[in-house]
């Protein structure tokens, strides 16, 4: 393989990695910008969007087979109801200690996150999961690099929602109270906006992109398991840091250059895919100690 194949094989890997950082970080970025919460329950939501995508698809298998026309369908209905789960979360865990102590909150979305995760278990047992699709390996070729049309949904897909939110939180009435909330409740209160009803929202939509992309990593990697969510949860926390946090641009931004750093990373002499999470993480350690606010941050300054 030649370095231009190598290239744009790493490039196709980073790319569909990237892909699902995004997704889960919008989720991160989005909820932070709000309530200044860091969601750490958010990777299990994702987890749980691959299970509930995973039930809707051996359902709509029967019908509409197990190609793309019963996948989207399937992924329609995990976005739904996960998003659904995250209003549902946001109301009993959350919502009530908005105004406590943040280190409140903080533990009760940690109990959140073993709440879910150790509920698939039981339910599970703790087997992986094989989530069976019919798309085959088809694909284009060039030169020794191989891209699955797979992959190419799975990236357009991605864009897709990332486009469709960026002109949802630019160009909509709620979406532009939603940042006007990140930047002060008690005058959005005093202008009419109803609050809570916006925090659920932000919840529900940042659990529906996560939903989105448990099931292409169900659809991808083919098999699913109740603890899926813990690394990829770190790993998106670590793209909205890279990103900057709270930046909905950089969270997409963060996932995609952590998806690149990973792949790219493993071909460095002496580093291979197992050394990826050190990479990813040392990558976050030097972020924070040189550009703290991420690469499309800004610096707050918090009145007293």
């Amino acid at each position: 393989m030649t370095i231009r194949d190598l290239i744009l094989q790493q490039l196709a890997n980073g790319l569909i990695l990237g892909s699902f950082y995004s997704l889960v970080a919008l989720g991160y970025s989005m909820v932070y910008g709000i309530i200044k919460l860091l969601n750490f329950a958010h990777g299990d939501i994702y987890m749980i969007g691959a299970f509930v995508g995973f039930a809707a698809l051996s359902v709509i298998s029967g019908f509409l087979g197990a190609g793309w026309l019963g996948i989207l369908p399937a992924m329609a209905c995990s976005m739904l109801a996960v998003g659904i789960l995250g209003i549902v979360i946001q109301r009993i865990a959350y919502r009530p200690l908005l105004s406590a102590p943040r280190l409140s909150i903080l533990i009760s979305a940690l109990g959140v996150s073993i709440l879910l995760y150790n509920t698939v278990m039981a339910i599970t047992d703790g087997e992986y999961m094989a989530f069976n699709v019919g798309l085959g390996w088809k694909g284009v070729s060039m030169g020794s690099v191989y891209i699955t049309y797979t992959q190419i949904v799975l990236v357009s897909a991605t864009a897709v929602l990332m486009i469709a939110l960026y002109i949802f939180v630019h160009k909509t009435m709620y979406g532009k109270a939603m940042r006007a909330i990140s930047i002060d409740h008690d005058a959005c209160r005093l202008m009419g906006i109803d609050v809570n009803k916006v925090i659920a929202l932000t919840f529900c939509i940042g659990s529906a992109l996560a939903a989105a992309a448990g099931v292409m990593a169900g659809v991808y990697y083919g098999s699913i398991h109740f603890f899926m969510g813990f690394i990829i949860g770190l790993k998106a926390f670590t793209a909205a840091v890279i990103g900057g946090i709270g930046s909905i641009p950089g969270a997409m931004v963060g996932g995609i250059v952590l998806g690149m750093l990973e792949a790219f990373g493993t071909q460095l002499p002496f580093v291979g895919s197992e050394w990826k999470d050190v990479f990813a993480f040392a990558i976050l350690i030097l972020l924070l100690v040189f550009r703290p606010t991420g690469i499309l941050g800004r610096t707050e300054i918090e009145r007293m």
